[in-house]
C-alpha cells in the first residue's frame, strides 16, 4: 500500500478469494483484484488461497496477507462436508458452519490490522466475502468506533424455497432452511448492520429481508460479473438446423436438469433440437436413465464437468441456454452465456430473473413442476419454429454484460459506494431491473 498515493486506501477482507477456483472464491478474488486497479488496496484472505494468489503474481505482505485459521476452519469444514455428503444435509449446514469458523478469521484480522485501522492507515474497510447475509462481522462495530467506514457486501442469499418444490428441498437435505432465521441470534448480527456505513445488496431477496431501519444504507449491485478474457468468444448463430440448447450446472435436484429433459423430449425426438448438459453430480445416473428410457440418445449429450477456463469453447457451440433452476442466488452462468451471445431461458425467480430482461432473454413463470415443464416446452418450441428473435437478443445481451457486468464495471460501482460513504459523492442509484426493463 502506497502511503503517498492519492487513491483511496482500502483494506479488503475476502476470506474466500482464489483465482484458480470457482463460485464464491472466484467472486471474492475477481472483485478484489479489479478494485486493486482503481484504489490502493491490501487484501486479507485465508491461508488456503496463498499459493494461487502468489502464482497470479502478487507478493505476500505487499498486495495481500493470508491468515492461517486452519486449526478451526479445517475441522469445521470436515464436519460440514460429512453432514452434507454422508448425512445428506444441504448447503445450509455448510453455510452455518462457515459462519462459525469465520468468527476466528475476523478476530485474527483485527489482531493483525486493528491498530493500523485505528491509526487511520485505511480510508475504508470492505468485507467482500463471505457473501452470505447470515455471516455477521465482529469488527464492524470496532471500525465504527475508530471512525473508519465499514462496507459489507455484496450480500447474497435469503432466497426462500418455492412452495411448489418442497420435494426438491427435502431431496437436497435443506431441512435447516425452516429455521434459517436463527442466524439473527448470532453474535454481531445487529452490530454488523447498525455499524456498517454501506451494505451492498447483491439481490432483491437481500433487500427485501433487510430491516427497514437499515434500508438507507443499502445499495443494490448484483454479486456476479465476468472476466472478458475468459468469455470473449462468439457463439455461432445459424438460421437452419436444429436449435442447439445447453444447460450448465451441478446435477442436483434444484437445478432442474430433469425438468429440462422432460420439457425438451418431444422436440428432441422430432429432431428440432439438441441438448448439451454440462456438469456433474448425484443426479447424473437418473438423467442418463431418462435419456435412455425416452429414446433421446444422439440428441442429448451428458458432457460431464468442464474446467471453467475451457467452458466458453463448449458454450459457443450453443444458441440457447436453458436453466430451470428453482433456487438460484446469483446465477453468474447467465452472464457468462450472454457474454458469448447465447440467449438465456430462465425461471422468473431469484438471481437469474434479475440478470435477464425481456430484451436479452426469456423468463418462464414459476409454478408447479408440471407448469414449469410446460412453460419451458412452450418457449423452446417457439424458438424451434423460428430462431429470428435470437438475433437481436444476442447483441443486446452481449452489450448489457459489457456495459454493466464485467469485473471492471463492478469495481467502478463499488468505488462509487466508497466515495458516497466518505462524503465525496451522492448515493449511487442502481435500480433493480424490472421484468420489462432492458
Amino acid at each position: 500500500m502506497d502511503a503517498n498515493s492519492d487513491k483511496l486506501r482500502v483494506l479488503i477482507i475476502a476470506e474466500a478469494a482464489n483465482p484458480e477456483w470457482v463460485s464464491v472464491p472466484l467472486v471474492g478474488w475477481s472483485h478484489a483484484e479489479a478494485l486493486s486497479r482503481l484504489v490502493d488496496t491490501h487484501v486479507v484472505t485465508q491461508i488456503r488461497n496463498r499459493d494461487a494468489i502468489e502464482r497470479f503474481g502478487w507478493t505476500h505482505g505487499v498486495e495481500f496477507t493470508a491468515l492461517d485459521t486452519e486449526s478451526l476452519a479445517r475441522p469445521v469444514f470436515r464436519a460440514a462436508d460429512f453432514a452434507r455428503t454422508k448425512l445428506h444435509l444441504g448447503w445450509t449446514v455448510v453455510t452455518a458452519a462457515q459462519a462459525l469458523s469465520y468468527f476466528q478469521f475476523e478476530l485474527k484480522v483485527w489482531r493483525e490490522f486493528g491498530k493500523r485501522i485505528e491509526s487511520g492507515e485505511f480510508d475504508i474497510v470492505h468485507r467482500i466475502t463471505p457473501l452470505s447475509p447470515t455471516a455477521p462481522s465482529l469488527i464492524a462495530k470496532r471500525c465504527d468506533r475508530a471512525g473508519v467506514p465499514f462496507v459489507v457486501g455484496p450480500l447474497n442469499g435469503s432466497v426462500p424455497w418455492p412452495k411448489e418444490f418442497r420435494a426438491e428441498q427435502h431431496r437436497e437435505g435443506e431441512f435447516l432452511s425452516y429455521v434459517r432465521d436463527a442466524y439473527k441470534l448470532l453474535p454481531g448480527y445487529r452490530d454488523t448492520r447498525a455499524s456498517a456505513s454501506a451494505i451492498i445488496a447483491g439481490s432483491r431477496a437481500v433487500l427485501e429481508e433487510m430491516p427497514t431501519e437499515y434500508r438507507d444504507k443499502c445499495v443494490y449491485s448484483p454479486e456476479n460479473a465476468i472476466d472478458p478474457d475468459r468469455f470473449g468468444k462468439e457463439a455461432v448463430a445459424s438460421t437452419e438446423g436444429p436449435l442447439r440448447v445447453c444447460f450448465i450446472g451441478r446435477l442436483v435436484p434444484y437445478k432442474g436438469a430433469d425438468m429440462l429433459i422432460e420439457a425438451s423430449a418431444p422436440l428432441l425426438r422430432a429432431g428440432q433440437m439438441t441438448l448439451d448438459i454440462i456438469g456433474d453430480g448425484p443426479e447424473r445416473p437418473k438423467l442418463q436413465s431418462m435419456v435412455t428410457e425416452r429414446g433421446l440418445e444422439g440428441h442429448v449429450e451428458l458432457a460431464g464437468w468442464v474446467e471453467h477456463t475451457h467452458l466458453q469453447d463448449r458454450l459457443v457451440q450453443s444458441e440457447v441456454f436453458a436453466f430451470p433452476s428453482v433456487r438460484e442466488f446469483g446465477g453468474g452462468v447467465v452472464l457468462e452465456v450472454m457474454a458469448l451471445g447465447v440467449v438465456p431461458v430462465v425461471l422468473d425467480y431469484a438471481g437469474p430473473s434479475e440478470l435477464v430482461t425481456s430484451t436479452t432473454g426469456f423468463k418462464v413463470p414459476m409454478g408447479t413442476r408440471d407448469e414449469v415443464i410446460a412453460g419451458f416446452r412452450a418457449q423452446l418450441s417457439r424458438l424451434c419454429d423460428s430462431k429470428a428473435p435470437l438475433d437481436e437478443m444476442r447483441a443486446r445481451g452481449k452489450k448489457r454484460v459489457r456495459d454493466h457486468y464485467t469485473w471492471d464495471a463492478k469495481a467502478a460501482q463499488t468505488h462509487e459506494v466508497y466515495r458516497w460513504v466518505l462524503g465525496q459523492a451522492d448515493r449511487p442509484t442502481r435500480d433493480i431491473p424490472l421484468p420489462d426493463r432492458p
